[in-house]
């Protein structure tokens, strides 16, 4: 298409990890900063006003710079105070539960850090989809569970929603089970006692 930008591959490494909710402080990999732009949509270049789409991109950029940093207070001032807030519920998953507020937004990227090590070698953002207030993420997420001890590797989704450069709509689609798995200990046998 004519004056459309090429979509560009983006590996993140932590800060992908994070996007859903993953964090960690790792090394940066090389040629990935916070300052990498997002790779654009298929809306018109040629505008020189900004659009929904320049806004929601803007906050998608500092959402991910956040991330990268891993501190769950600034992370959560990417949020609205009120966030509507998505991720399957998964019992096994300790971070994994309703929230609602910003500060309830820290507190999980805050659980996640303590939770898991996130492994930027496994983690990428394999495209970023703008589209007015909307943006898609997706790509993989991969860690270690500091608990268990066991890792993971999941695809992963994100949709976010965008008002005052502000996140107000948060929804994560993930592979469940494997995360639950890897926050599960292995079953120990029965203890034999000395009667038999």
């Amino acid at each position: 298409m004519k004056g459309s930008r090429p979509r560009r591959r983006r590996r993140a490494g932590a800060a992908s990890a994070v996007v859903a909710g993953r964090t960690g402080r790792t090394r940066r990999p090389r040629g990935n900063r916070p300052s990498d732009p997002v790779p654009e949509s298929t809306e018109d270049a040629g505008s020189s006003t900004e659009t929904a789409a320049d806004r929601t991109r803007a906050a998608v950029q500092s959402f991910l710079a956040r991330l990268q940093e891993g501190d769950p207070e600034d992370i959560a001032e990417a949020f609205a105070e009120r966030v509507d807030w998505v991720i399957a519920d998964n019992p096994a998953v300790p971070w994994v539960r309703p929230r609602r507020t910003r500060a309830d937004v820290a507190g999980h990227f805050r659980e996640v850090a303590e939770g898991q090590e996130a492994d930027p070698a496994g983690t990428s953002i394999n495209a970023v989809t703008v589209d007015g207030t909307e943006a898609l993420l997706s790509g993989w997420l991969a860690g270690t569970v500091r608990a268990t001890g066991k890792t993971f590797r999941s695809p992963f989704t994100i949709r976010l929603t965008v008002e005052n450069g502000l996140i107000v709509r948060y929804r994560v689609v993930e592979d469940a089970l494997t995360i639950a798995a890897a926050c599960t200990p292995d079953a120990r046998p029965p203890r034999r006692t000395a009667d038999g």
